[in-house]
């Protein structure tokens, strides 16, 4: 009780203080409003690209708000990004680091925007943009003729053939005769002719339409005394022929995949991609005539993408070797001659 009483002796003095205040500033004359205007903020201008590199974040920026599909030839936003930059410029990919700080002027910098522009309009790969695709580090043209080359068997044929890490499949130089089966715009016989440097190649697909391709191609890297193309299904145009080494990235995509093909690959020709119901109908078929194409010592190189599942049961006896690369597992197997 006591703390109460005391609690409310208070409260009388707290009020009357509050009215004071509140008399105070009643009798207060009300504040003149200003006139004057405030002073707006100035809007601070956005830096416009000028390097090398600015451009390439400025790309990589817009083109991964676009949410766009990377698997022709770059893996993400900036690689493509870095890819349409250095095309713009004429630079090699390998000289982009070096060319990052360098001015550039304002018409290669339209030349870019407008690609960037036509990219995410079109939704059609950079490499059919530009007309130019790079595997191991080698420039080929590419049109909508063939398929944006995306192989992995470039890089086994450095490593497991002209490189020593242990699991070397031939001596390069003992390799006199290849054949690349499903050649399209011919990468991989030309990457063939540099790893296998006494081999004279055949590279033969159905379309006439992509071997057009492949042979400005195999001119443009001087290699038309080498490197034969031929036209026709798989073997049929090859009787008679044998090889130490045939490689072969055919049509693989599942039913299901060609189902979720992404808007980039509509622009590709459909046959480069169909493998069938469950993706092996031409990797059948290939293994089924390789053996009377190969030399006894030959073996056979051949991409089959997703479909590692289908094709080993479909094969449970044959003694597959899976080959790995940097950006792949087990989409890549080899045979000997032998065991086919």
């Amino acid at each position: 009780m006591a703390k109460k009483a005391r609690a409310s002796k208070r409260k009388p003095a707290k009020r009357k203080a509050a009215t004071n205040k509140a008399a105070k500033r009643r009798s207060r004359p009300a504040p003149r409003k200003s006139t004057a205007t405030k002073p707006r903020k100035t809007p601070v201008a956005r830096r416009q690209p000028e390097t090398v590199l600015d451009h390439i974040h400025n790309a990589a920026s817009r083109l991964k708000r676009a949410k766009l599909a990377f698997a022709h030839g770059t893996t993400d936003p900036v690689a493509e990004a870095a890819f349409i930059v250095a095309e713009t410029l004429g630079f090699h990919p390998d000289e982009i680091e070096d060319a990052a700080a360098r001015r550039i002027t304002a018409k290669s910098a339209a030349r870019i925007d407008a690609l960037v522009d036509q990219r995410i309009a079109t939704r059609k790969p950079a490499a059919y943009l530009l007309n130019r695709i790079y595997m191991r580090g080698l420039p080929f043209y590419v049109d909508e003729r063939t398929i944006v080359p995306r192989s992995f068997i470039g890089e086994i044929l450095d490593a497991h053939f002209s490189g020593d890490d242990g699991l070397r499949l031939r001596d390069p130089a003992a390799v006199s005769r290849v054949l690349d089966l499903c050649t399209g715009s011919g990468c991989l016989a030309i990457l063939a002719a540099r790893a296998f440097p006494n081999a004279a190649i055949d590279a033969a697909d159905l379309s006439r339409d992509a071997l057009d391709v492949a042979r400005r191609n195999v001119a443009d890297h001087g290699l038309t005394r080498r490197i034969s193309l031929v036209q026709g299904d798989l073997f049929a145009p090859l009787v008679g022929e044998r090889y130490d080494l045939i490689i072969s990235n055919p049509p693989y995509v599942d039913a299901e995949g060609m189902a979720g093909l992404p808007r980039e690959c509509e622009h590709e020709p459909r046959m480069a991609f169909d493998g069938g119901v469950d993706g092996i109908d031409l990797v059948e078929r290939i293994l089924a005539e390789a053996r009377m194409h190969l030399n006894e010592s030959g073996g056979l190189l051949c991409e089959v993408g997703r479909c590692r599942p289908a094709l080993e049961a479909a094969f449970p006896q044959t003694p597959f070797l899976w080959l790995d690369t940097e950006e792949s597992e087990g989409e890549v197997f080899w045979l000997e001659a032998r065991d086919l």
